[in-house]
């Protein structure tokens, strides 16, 4: 009802100040304790235990600033960041844009963030609160050793994150998604699991939809070899499926609507290279409990949005997990992980 009454107002301003303006407002508010562990959504997945599937993906809170505001409305675990060693501005603004038409956006944001500093200190503060807060990782721009900055990252972040998401797949810094390439890849995760050590943070991968079936195999192997915890599929799209926004030709990764189809097929691709041996989230263009339903039924033991949240507002989480369970009893299963990979 709030967000319904708030929309006009939000969308007269330019997408970046808007999203400035709502966190400015979840600063506002107290913390809030996660969600009750449902018995029949509740899912365990790197050795955790997530009270419900639905998440919050990275770039709503890019620098921890009120990360556990986000537990009040029914999302059961929260991803900040991207994150990157030193802070940097990121691209030229205008660089966030409403595809209003399309219900999408499209970014190209550039890793802009406050730095690990900003971030450690962020998180500490907020040490001793319950719930599951992931850090996912990215190199700052101009480093000249890409790899070493996730390290730097990783040994910074592992006692702090519940998780840790290596995201390798952003369109937006130039060149990163080489590093999906399988012998960059294999040696990224090298230097990543190095400099974890023995600290028991699970670490996922984030990666892009636009990949070819080859790069599937390679990255799904190297994954299991590595032993990760789960990869998430998928990051924002370089294609344009379609639009009909003037903001079309935009720059960027592409996200909302018009990118479900293709993660899922993506996550349908991820689950036939690996057989069900690693876990998969599912991210992109989720925006009801029948999109969720659909990513479940195609692999995936989690689930993430975002973009959803700029045309949906903020109680989606709350109701894609009450649909689930209506779908869940519909087809006669007692628990979601049932579900997974049914399709």
């Amino acid at each position: 009802m709030i967000f319904s009454l708030a929309r006009p107002a939000l969308f007269l301003l330019d997408g970046e100040d808007a999203h400035r303006l709502t966190i400015a407002g979840l600063r506002l508010m107290p913390a809030s304790a996660p969600p009750q562990a449902d018995p029949m959504l509740a899912m365990r997945v790197a050795g955790l235990e997530f009270p419900t599937p639905v998440g919050l993906a990275p770039g709503f809170d890019k620098n921890a600033q009120a990360p556990h505001a986000m537990f009040g409305f029914g999302f059961g675990f929260v991803e900040i960041g991207t994150v990157t060693p030193l802070p940097q501005a990121g691209n030229p603004r205008p660089r966030l844009f409403r595809l209003v038409e399309d219900k999408a956006v499209i970014n190209r944001m550039g890793f802009n963030n406050d730095g690990a500093d900003a971030v450690v200190a962020r998180l500490q503060a907020g040490q001793g609160r319950s719930g599951i807060i992931g850090v996912n990782i990215g190199a700052n721009k101009d480093s000249v050793d890409r790899i070493a900055d996730y390290a730097v990252m990783t040994r910074t972040m592992a006692p702090l994150a519940r998780y840790l998401t290596v995201n390798i797949s952003s369109p937006n810094t130039p060149g990163l998604r080489a590093l999906q390439d399988a012998g960059a890849l294999s040696a990224l995760l090298d230097a990543v699991l190095e400099a974890r050590g023995t600290q028991a943070c699970p670490v996922f991968l984030k990666l892009a939809p636009d990949l070819e079936a080859a790069d599937i195999d390679d990255i799904t192997r190297i994954a299991i070899d590595k032993r990760l915890d789960a990869l998430i599929v998928s990051n924002t799209t370089i294609s344009r499926p379609g639009l009909r926004s003037r903001h079309a030709g935009e720059t960027g990764g592409l996200s909302g609507a018009p990118l479900r189809d293709l993660a899922q097929q993506r996550l349908r691709d991820f689950r036939q290279a690996s057989g069900g041996a690693i876990p998969l989230i599912g991210v992109g263009g989720i925006a009801s409990a029948e999109d969720a339903y659909a990513r479940i039924r195609a692999g995936a033991s989690l689930l993430q949005l975002y973009s959803a949240l700029v045309y949906e507002g903020p109680g989606l989480a709350g109701r894609i997990n009450r649909g689930l369970k209506t779908l869940l009893k519909r087809d006669g299963f007692q628990t979601l992980s049932e579900a997974v990979g049914a399709e």
